[in-house]
């Protein structure tokens, strides 16, 4: 047997011994009823393993994850808390699944100092709800909280926090601190009244309110931001629309699409704690399907040029942007009715000229042609043009 090298460790020693046959032998022979000890040696030397080394595992994340986006603001007698969904989560059954969310909030006079501790926060601080599983794990991308304040008008400053807490209990540490100081004198909502429609605009109205939501007055009104919802697109509504605050009690919306359904919300703006603005609850929603039901103008300023075996006619585009073709009419009696005159293309005319190949030589003709837009909407018929064949 060849020699043991000496300079190798002790476990490493016993490992390569009991793998040999020479090992195995010796050990076979320590095997009897009088030998309890050394057989109990024996099992922690096998414990030790003959075989290769097995790589190292990962190692386990055993603290659940943090923030430090909390944001919020004011709006009515609310404040809503919005903070970016965990990016990772292990499976429900892990200990290291983030189970539920927990919001704490702290209620302070606006003179305390700004600095506090983890320790004074958790000794202090309210846990005024939770978020549960169901909505962590609904893939949105922004988890939001609402709290609904009971405003009593004492100036107040209420500082928010949350913490994550996982499958066995385990909390984490303690997000960053969001601090509000909500204003009591804050606007009811307004209150829309109707809408009206036209090709270009759909204008909102509304009705102003009465009152602050603790039923103060004056009201305290900088203006009013409105706000839309396309059907079709579930993430807008997030910005007015309107890029100042109004001051009326209406907004022309002029950058819409026949046949989108949208919702329209307004909220009054009210000067806040420290200057900055406050908005409203939303008001009530409005919805609105603008159909395209207007035709486009008739053409204008046709010419015609004649020649042997054809008349050609010229005509501008129209200005509306959804005109998608014209037709062209034509007839040897100007005083036929119009729907009677003979149309001569086919198909839709989307060029803006037109080759009359089929006239008489001598004979008069008149002409007139009509707009048609993407909605199917057909223009009135232009003013007559008329044409003798050389």
């Amino acid at each position: 047997m060849k020699p043991l090298s000496l300079s190798r460790k002790p476990s490493t020693l016993l490992r390569r011994f009991c793998c040999t046959q020479t090992g195995q032998q010796f050990f076979h022979r320590l095997l009897s009823p009088k030998s309890l000890f050394t057989f109990s040696l024996l099992l922690v030397l096998f414990s030790l393993g003959c075989g290769k080394r097995r790589p190292p595992l990962a190692p386990i994340e055993h603290v659940p994850q943090r923030t430090e986006l909390l944001s919020g603001v004011q709006r009515g007698n609310q404040v809503i808390l919005r903070w970016p969904a965990p990016l990772r989560n292990a499976p429900s059954s892990s200990v290291q699944s983030i189970r539920r969310i927990d919001i704490y909030r702290l209620a302070e006079r606006p003179t305390e100092p700004l600095g506090l501790t983890e320790e004074d926060f958790s000794n202090r601080a309210t846990l005024i709800g939770s978020v549960n599983f169901e909505t962590i794990q609904s893939g949105s991308d922004t988890l939001t909280y609402v709290d609904t304040l009971e405003l009593a008008g004492q100036p107040t400053r209420l500082r928010y926090s949350l913490r994550y807490v996982n499958a066995a209990n385990q909390r984490a540490a303690f997000s960053n601190f969001l601090l509000i100081e909500p204003a009591a004198r804050v606007a009811e909502p307004p209150t829309i009244s109707g809408h009206e429609d036209s090709e270009t605009a759909i204008t909102i109205r509304w009705k102003a309110p009465a009152k602050n939501i603790d039923g103060s007055t004056p009201v305290n009104l900088l203006g009013y931001n409105i706000y839309r919802i396309a059907r079709s697109e579930p993430g807008s509504g997030q910005t007015p629309l309107n890029s100042a605050l109004i001051t009326e009690t209406g907004f022309a919306d002029k950058n819409f699409r026949f046949g989108e359904q949208y919702s329209y919300v307004v909220r009054s703006v009210s000067l806040g704690t420290g200057g900055a603005p406050v908005e409203s609850l939303n008001s009530n929603t409005v919805s609105v399907l603008q159909r395209d039901i207007y035709p486009p103008s008739g053409p204008t300023s046709i010419t015609l040029a004649a020649a042997p075996g054809r008349i050609s006619i010229f005509f501008p585009a129209n200005p509306e942007r959804d005109v998608v073709g014209y037709n062209v009419y034509r007839s040897t009696d100007p005083d036929l009715p119009k729907e009677r005159w003979t149309k001569l293309n086919p198909a839709l005319l989307t060029r803006t000229t037109y080759q009359d190949e089929t006239v008489e030589s001598g004979k008069k003709y008149h002409y007139y042609l009509t707009a048609v837009d993407s909605a199917g909407n057909v223009s009135q018929p232009s003013e007559v043009v008329s044409e003798t064949a050389p």
